[in-house]
């Protein structure tokens, strides 16, 4: 698996300008020559998101760098990722981590923040050096800001209620690690606000009378700076390999996760073999790959209220926002039920997926039966098209019901269609992609996409037709709501 973590949020622009010799040498000897770019990657109505890309110039390798920079009174970072920040007054300083310290020449690394106000970098060095080249390192104007992304974003998680069982309050990584090490049935562990860095497992089960509930504010931050060691043939717990996942639940039935955020993670949030857990009004942003995984037939499993976006950073192809099941081709790893992954009847409900979802914004693969995908917003800005990623939704499932959800495509991105079904071969044999039903969807396809509504195959779900009711509407459809015939 990549161990390079690279996001690729907005254009990058030369904002904190060229050229800082990090090292002076002999005439003509090789050496690193560090760059530092600034772009504004979202703006909103109290700050900013933004990236730094540190790049290489020279004709040796960095071996690590250091950004610092001033931010005018009245604005403040108030997260970043993919770098140590540390703080004196209205001075930050950034420093690389293990893995994306090197800098070959002609290469990139990257790392971002959010601000909170919206005063922009001053005084900016790179490895002690003015960014501006030896002038004042003060940036120049910021250039047009790409598609906003909301740093509070809604909708809110439902209400926890107050528990009736023990609580564990952790406001540490290590005491977080402790207590989900810990955790019984009916126990309640509660995040204090702040950064929590580390490889966050659960293997503890807890019960339909008595589930375990995480649940923290959406300033409760779960940030894996992995992955490393080696990995095993198939995911599983393992000493010494961390995979990188922003939360894993493995073995876990019956969890409540309410609330907090995930990000700066190659996966943010992983159910495997973990039935009957609810995920709540989470934040999960800035991962490498998926942002959501209901994997080894976590069935019965809920994630609503919920935020996802900004996925697929290092691979596009395999950004998805919600990923239900396992494609068949990793059923040897993921199949623990008869062969098959069998995560069927999740609830997707009233989330807002998007934009910057690199991959389909929910993938439902081959083998799953019976979920729901209700009431849901999905922005397409950013599909990348990468994998065969062009759709909002793409539903290779069985019997899903997907009604009253809401649709948008604007530029930049790949888009094909809204909704998109497939019919994949598998062993055992499954009528994949048919008896899905669409109703009361709304769908605006920004004059790109070609079909709402695409059923690739009538043929091969001749016994179980997909259905596409009358009450979903289409605007921007190059070829209108549906290639098959509307049901009334």
């Amino acid at each position: 698996m990549p161990t390079l973590r690279t996001p690729l949020i907005g254009a990058l622009a030369a904002a904190l300008a060229v050229g800082a010799a990090v090292t002076a040498l002999p005439a003509h000897a090789a050496a690193p020559h560090l760059t530092a770019a600034f772009a504004q990657s979202s703006v909103w109505d109290t700050g900013y998101g933004a990236r730094i890309t540190v790049g290489n110039s020279g004709d040796a390798a960095a071996t690590g760098w250091t950004v610092e920079f001033d931010l005018p009174a009245g604005t403040t970072v108030a997260g970043s990722w993919s770098a140590t920040r540390s703080q004196s007054g209205t001075h930050y300083t950034f420093v690389n981590l293990g893995w994306n310290g090197t800098v070959a020449p002609g290469a990139t690394q990257s790392f971002g923040f959010n601000a909170a106000g919206g005063g922009l970098p001053l005084n900016c060095t790179v490895n002690g050096a003015p960014c501006g080249g030896g002038g004042s390192g003060t940036p120049a104007p910021t250039p047009t800001p790409t598609p906003t992304a909301s740093p509070s974003p809604n909708p809110s998680p439902t209400p926890t209620p107050t528990p009736t069982g023990p609580v564990v309050d952790v406001a540490t990584a290590a005491q977080l690690s402790a207590a989900l090490a810990d955790a019984a049935p009916g126990r309640t562990i509660r995040l204090a606000p702040g950064e929590y860095h580390g490889a966050f497992l659960a293997q503890r089960a807890g019960t339909a009378a008595a589930p375990i509930t995480l649940t923290g504010p959406r300033t409760a931050v779960l940030v894996n700076d992995g992955p490393s060691g080696e990995a095993p043939a198939c995911p599983a717990p393992t000493a010494g390999w961390d995979p990188g996942y922003g939360l894993w639940l493995y073995g876990a039935p019956y969890w409540n996760l309410t609330g907090f955020t995930v990000r700066d993670a190659k996966k943010g949030v992983v159910l495997d073999s973990s039935p009957h857990v609810t995920i709540d009004g989470l934040y999960v942003h800035h991962t490498e790959d998926e942002g959501v995984h209901f994997r080894r037939s976590s069935a019965d499993g809920v994630i609503r209220n919920s935020v996802v976006e900004y996925t697929g950073l290092v691979q596009p192809g395999y950004g998805e926002g919600v990923y239900l099941g396992s494609a068949g081709s990793n059923w040897g790893c993921h199949g623990n039920s008869g062969g098959v992954d069998r995560s069927d009847r999740v609830l997707v409900e009233n989330n807002r997926i998007g934009p910057y979802v690199a991959a389909e914004l929910i993938d439902v693969k081959e083998g799953t039966t019976g979920g729901t995908i209700r009431g849901n917003t999905f922005d397409g800005r950013g599909i990348s098209g990468q994998n065969s990623a062009d759709s909002w939704v793409d539903v290779k499932g069985v019997d899903y019901l997907i009604e009253n959800n809401t649709g948008t495509f604007a530029a930049p991105g790949t888009f094909a269609n809204g909704y998109e079904t497939h019919n994949p071969s598998t062993t055992p044999a499954f009528a994949n992609g048919c008896g899905n039903t669409w109703r009361g969807n709304r769908s605006d396809l920004g004059g790109v996409g070609a079909y709402a509504i695409k059923v690739t195959s009538v043929s091969a779900c001749a016994g179980r037709p997909n259905t596409v009711y009358a009450s979903n509407t289409a605007t921007g459809a190059v070829s209108g709501l549906t290639n098959v015939p509307v049901t009334p």
